[in-house]
């Protein structure tokens, strides 16, 4: 599905639907497990427009959960190994962006933080430092907020510069708040058959996106609208 120059496909990690755990992505790279297979990268590559790289997290691929990105800087948690930290600052470096380690008490920086390239969202009771370190790493704005009083708002939505799509219930006034925040237009929606957890099956940049393949056909119609507008 194309339009404007934004190509959505179907995409499973594994035969797993919930990409968005697994695979995190700018508009520069996109990380993915090390068990991903020659496949299924070169369509993340044709899709999104981007470079691959594979690696680990904490020991394991849950990079979706455990990172956090826009095209400025890559944040990853204080769990990581060292030659992890090694191994992602230098694909950082390599595509001119800062990185930097999250040394807040929870480890799942991808659920804590939702960001475009001009601002972010992070888990409210995040610490200062922390919040400063995200400000610094991203290059953006950066506010503590739940959205309709969750607080992991990183798991529940995607946003570009292009537009963004959040969970279902996010009402009116909130997704305007977001829109204006963000400074895209931001609506609400689901994924893979009624998820409202957005992230857990969706990848995207302004080039493209990855979805879930239990997403249905108006569910695709939406996200379509949301990122590729």
């Amino acid at each position: 599905m194309s339009s404007g120059g934004f190509r959505l496909e179907y995409f499973d990690y594994r035969g797993n639907p919930n990409i968005g755990v697994y695979i995190v992505a700018n508009n520069r790279i996109a990380l993915a497990p090390l068990e991903i297979g020659t496949r299924e990268i070169e369509t993340i590559e044709e899709v999104l427009d981007v470079e691959v790289y594979k690696t680990s997290v904490s020991g394991t691929g849950l990079l979706g959960v455990l990172l956090a990105l826009n095209d400025n800087g890559v944040i990853v948690p204080r769990t990581a190994s060292d030659s992890e930290i090694k191994k992602i600052k230098s694909i950082a470096k390599k595509n001119d962006m800062n990185f930097g380690v999250l040394q807040s008490r929870n480890n799942a920086v991808g659920n804590m933080v939702l960001a475009n390239n001009k601002a972010a969202l992070v888990y409210p009771e995040l610490e200062d430092d922390s919040v400063k370190m995200i400000r610094d790493v991203l290059g953006v704005e950066v506010e503590r907020r739940s959205i309709i009083g969750i607080p992991t708002v990183g798991s529940l939505g995607v946003v570009t510069d292009r537009g963004g799509i959040v969970h279902r219930d996010v009402p009116e006034d909130e997704l305007d708040w977001l829109s204006n925040y963000f400074g895209v237009n931001i609506i609400s929606g689901t994924i893979n058959f009624g998820v409202s957890f957005i992230k857990t099956g969706l990848v995207a940049n302004t080039k493209g996106g990855l979805v879930g393949s239990e997403t249905m056909g108006p569910e695709l119609v939406r996200i379509q609208m949301a990122l590729g507008g």
